[in-house]
């Protein structure tokens, strides 16, 4: 079977059919949805918690909470998805199910006043969204070829992106008017979402599985133990993409505190700077997928890295504005390949019938690096309160980020032997 780079080289990359362009509007709908959420959650929550948290570390612990719910629980839900059978398939139940766990929790967290209420409503949507997430990933191989993965990944990066951009916004803007509103908010969008996702797949016909007796958690475990020492590339993306994610969740928890409390600005202006920045990652997603399918995914993802990890090296030496400014939109181009491309690198190693397993074992490797992430960003301002004492430490979280970034580039090399 011809590899995406040797098809580009051959001249047959195709373009989209109609329904393949409407298959992957209505698979970005929960996207959107979930992304909307959990931008809000990680966000903003920091920035709540700052006002009861005893220092960066609690922070770090508590929304790397989401990591820790990883670990296990995609991969027993993703592949109990790939078993079930009912009249309307295996996935969406679990999507339709998750919502009574995530809306209610995601609505609480607007009102929480002390860890305890904050990690107990935390774990409630970080449940409720795993299991919603990983049987709505499988889709993505179930209904999507191989040929046009990255293109699929770059509109599913699309609706992220949109997502992100106007949970940041319109985030900084409600919390400036009351605590609760951008949590409510969210929690209404992605009610609206889901339902329109759940209506239109109904409409266009779930795909087809062969649904049977689910396996138990321990048995769908040992089984893509079986399948990950089978495949060695598995193992290399299980360490790539947990440096992937490790960077990108020590940035998000606390973006929002290094530009208020490390740069003085207000948190309207962190949001909109911020926004700005998802702009350059909205733009950056149909091109790296695109790119991805002509030249090579993994070719494409080592640039990005390149780019991204060198980049969070600039504000962590300086708090120039006009120089962090100048830097941000390679930045954010160099983010938004990484958010885009590495589910794509997944799916060529995916066997037929274990779709919902491996897509919980992508959030296993996701999950590594959200617990680590916010955890090891918020050590390390804490321990740089001295080093950095211009930003109160809060430039210490730059170091992280380029660190894993730069030290995941050669598994990035080695994983594109087997994908490009």
């Amino acid at each position: 079977m011809a590899t995406t780079a040797e098809r580009a080289r051959e001249g047959d990359e195709r373009p989209l059919r109609a329904g393949e362009w409407r298959t992957l509007a209505v698979l970005g709908l929960p996207t959107f949805a979930l992304a909307l959420a959990i931008t809000t959650v990680t966000t903003y929550l920091p920035v709540v918690a700052s006002g009861f948290a005893a220092s960066t570390v609690v922070i770090g612990l508590l929304i790397g909470g989401e990591g820790l719910m990883a670990l296990g629980l995609p991969v027993a839900v993703g592949a109990w998805s790939d078993r079930l059978s009912t009249p309307i398939g295996g996935r969406l139940p679990f999507v339709l199910g998750a919502m009574p766990l995530l809306l209610p929790a995601l609505v609480l967290l607007g009102f929480v006043t002390s860890i305890l209420t904050a990690a107990v409503a935390v774990a409630v949507f970080f449940v409720g969204y795993y299991v919603a997430y990983e049987p709505y990933r499988a889709l993505y191989p179930d209904m999507v070829d191989d040929e046009i993965a990255g293109r699929a990944q770059s509109t599913q990066a699309l609706s992220r992106g949109a997502a992100t951009c106007l949970a940041l916004v319109a985030g900084g803007l409600l919390i400036g008017i009351a605590t609760p509103a951008p949590f409510i908010a969210a929690a209404v969008v992605t009610a609206l979402a889901m339902a329109a996702f759940a209506i239109a797949l109904l409409r266009r016909g779930v795909p087809d599985d062969e649904g049977g007796k689910a396996e138990a958690p321990g048995e769908a475990l040992r089984a893509l133990r079986d399948a990950v020492a089978e495949e060695p590339a598995l193992k290399t993306f299980l360490a790539a993409n947990a440096l992937w994610e490790l960077s990108l969740a020590a940035l998000k928890t606390f973006i929002v505190l290094y530009i208020t409390r490390g740069l003085g600005l207000s948190v309207q202006a962190a949001s909109l700077a911020i926004g700005a920045g998802a702009l350059v990652i909205l733009a950056a997603s149909p091109v790296s997928g695109k790119l991805g399918d002509r030249v090579g995914r993994a070719r494409v993802m080592r640039v990005g890295l390149w780019v991204y990890g060198l980049g969070m090296i600039v504000p962590l030496l300086t708090t120039s504005p006009w120089i962090v400014a100048a830097v941000v939109p390679f930045v954010a181009f160099g983010g938004g390949v990484i958010m885009t491309l590495p589910y794509a690198l997944l799916m060529p190693l995916m066997p037929g019938d274990r779709h919902g397993a491996l897509s919980g074992f992508y959030s296993l490797s996701r999950g590594i690096g959200t617990a680590l992430g916010p955890l090891l960003a918020g050590v390390a301002i804490a321990l740089g309160r001295d080093l950095f004492a211009g930003t109160q430490g809060f430039a210490a979280m730059w170091a992280v980020c380029a660190a894993a970034t730069l030290a995941s580039i050669p598994l990035a090399r080695r994983l594109g032997d087997d994908v490009d």
